[in-house]
C-alpha cells in the first residue's frame, strides 16, 4: 500500500493578532548540529550515552534534561555557562530556517509586539541571535524564566504578558516545531502555526496545532494597523487535511 504524500497546498489564509510569540530552535533557527554535539560533549563528561539524551532533549530545558540524567549538574550556574559558550563554539553549524529572517525583520521594523519563547537560557538565545545577526525582541521569555518547561503553559502565558497589550483578551499567534512547544501554547489558549521542521506532521497534528507548515516562508506581513493595533498575517501553503 502506498502512503500519499503529505500535501502543503492549502488555500492561503489571512489571520489576525495582535501579537506574536516564536519558539526559537527548530522555529527560527536550526541549531541540532550544534546542539547534538554539546549534548555528546556533556554525555561523555557524565557517563551516559548521547543517543538516550538526544532521544528526549529536543524542545525541553537543559536543567530538566540534566535532572534526570545528572541531578547534581541541574543548576543554573553550569547550564547559563555551557549554553553561553556553545554559540561561539559551534557558531558554524547553526543556521536560520527559511524566511525566518525576513519576517522578523518586517514585524521588528514595524514595531508589532513579539517575543521569543525558548527553553534555553538567556545566554544561548542572545548568542545564537548574535551569531546569526537575526533581529532581537524587545521581550525574551527563556528557561530561567519559568519554573516549569513546555508543555507547561507557564511559558506563553508570561510571553503574551510581556507584550503589555492593551486588550483584555488580545489575539496572540505562536509559532513552533516541537509537539511539548504546540501544546504549551495551545493550553496557554493561542493559536499556534506548527513548523514541520524537526517533528513529523504527525506529531504535530496530535499536538493540536491549527496550522502547519514546511518552514516560515509560508508566513508573511501582509498589514499592521498601528490605530487597532492589529496585524495581519499570510499562512501560504500549509498543509492540506481532509475535511472528513
Amino acid at each position: 500500500m502506498t502512503v500519499a504524500e503529505p500535501e502543503f497546498a492549502a488555500e492561503p489564509e489571512v489571520v489576525t493578532c495582535h501579537g506574536l510569540l516564536f519558539d526559537m530552535d527548530g522555529t527560527i533557527i536550526d541549531s541540532t548540529e550544534a546542539v547534538v554535539k554539546n549534548w555528546q560533549k556533556i554525555g561523555r563528561q557524565i557517563g551516559v550515552d548521547p543517543e538516550v539524551i538526544l532521544a528526549t532533549s529536543h524542545g525541553r530545558r537543559s536543567i530538566d534534561v540534566l535532572q534526570i540524567y545528572e541531578p547534581k549538574l541541574a543548576n543554573w550556574d553550569y547550564i547559563r555557562e555551557v549554553e553561553g559558550v556553545l554559540p561561539k563554539e559551534f557558531g558554524a553549524d547553526a543556521v536560520e530556517i527559511p524566511g525566518s529572517r525576513a519576517l522578523l525583520e518586517q514585524i521588528d521594523q514595524r514595531s508589532i509586539p513579539w517575543c521569543i519563547v525558548t527553553s534555553g537560557t538567556r545566554p544561548l538565545v542572545t548568542g545564537w541571535l548574535d551569531v546569526l545577526n537575526l533581529a532581537h525582541p524587545q521581550n525574551l521569555v527563556t528557561a530561567e524564566d519559568v519554573k516549569i518547561g513546555k508543555p507547561d503553559p507557564a511559558c506563553y502565558a508570561l510571553g503574551a504578558s510581556k507584550l503589555k497589550l492593551p486588550k483584555a483578551n488580545p489575539s496572540i499567534l505562536v509559532f513552533e516545531d516541537a509537539p511539548a512547544g504546540v501544546r504549551s501554547g495551545k493550553a496557554a489558549g493561542f493559536r499556534v502555526v506548527g513548523l514541520a521542521t524537526t517533528h513529523s506532521i504527525e506529531e504535530l497534528i496530535d499536538a493540536g496545532a491549527d496550522w502547519i507548515v514546511r518552514d516560515m516562508t509560508s508566513v508573511r506581513l501582509e498589514d499592521w494597523d498601528e490605530t487597532t493595533g492589529e496585524a495581519r498575517i499570510a499562512i501560504h501553503n500549509a498543509l492540506t487535511r481532509s475535511k472528513n
